[in-house]
């Protein structure tokens, strides 16, 4: 089966962000968080996880900042209540992240971590977890989409920077 957008990993990753699966118009235009108030790509810019904001098509460009990109289910699109369970590979996503080993998964969203974990999304916090993928440490973050506004909370992601800035986590890729 084909994936709708392609994981961007490598190994040694600072953080590797993870999705639910790629949006309405992600899925259209082929580029990672491109939908219309979509706010991944500025709030990367204002954490100072990149030097600068990048538009959705240059997605491929954040390995040069130790970032990997991929979503939960890779071969649907949507909206979250648009999927099946039988849309996500939990395992799969497992397989990966122990493959290439990056420092920090932070999930963009609860429900992409719900899937993982096997939690329903209510009994999920943000931030960091006491769960790991190996030695890699898991984050959940508020979702970026504009459809999660109400539980929009910037504070989260910038609690995902400092802490990978206290690890020391060199730009590795």
């Amino acid at each position: 089966m084909t994936t709708i957008l392609p994981s961007v990993v490598a190994e040694n990753l600072r953080i590797v962000f993870c999705g639910t699966a790629a949006g309405r118009k992600s899925a259209q235009v082929g580029a990672y968080y491109a939908g219309p108030g979509n706010l991944f790509w500025p709030t990367l810019y204002r954490i100072s996880l990149t030097p600068h904001q990048f538009e959705p098509h240059q997605f491929r460009e954040v390995l040069r900042y130790g970032i990997g990109l991929t979503d939960m289910a890779q071969q649907a699109f949507g909206a979250d209540t648009d999927l099946k369970k039988s849309d996500f590979a939990a395992d799969h996503f497992r397989q990966k992240i122990e493959r290439y080993a990056p420092a920090i998964v932070a999930f963009n969203g609860k429900k992409a971590a719900s899937v993982f974990l096997d939690q329903s999304t209510n009994l999920i916090s943000y931030g960091l977890q006491s769960v790991m993928i190996g030695k890699t440490k898991i984050f959940v973050l508020p979702s970026t989409s504009a459809r999660a506004r109400s539980f929009w909370n910037e504070t989260y992601w910038q609690h995902l920077a400092d802490f990978a800035a206290e690890l020391n986590i060199e730009k590795r890729a």
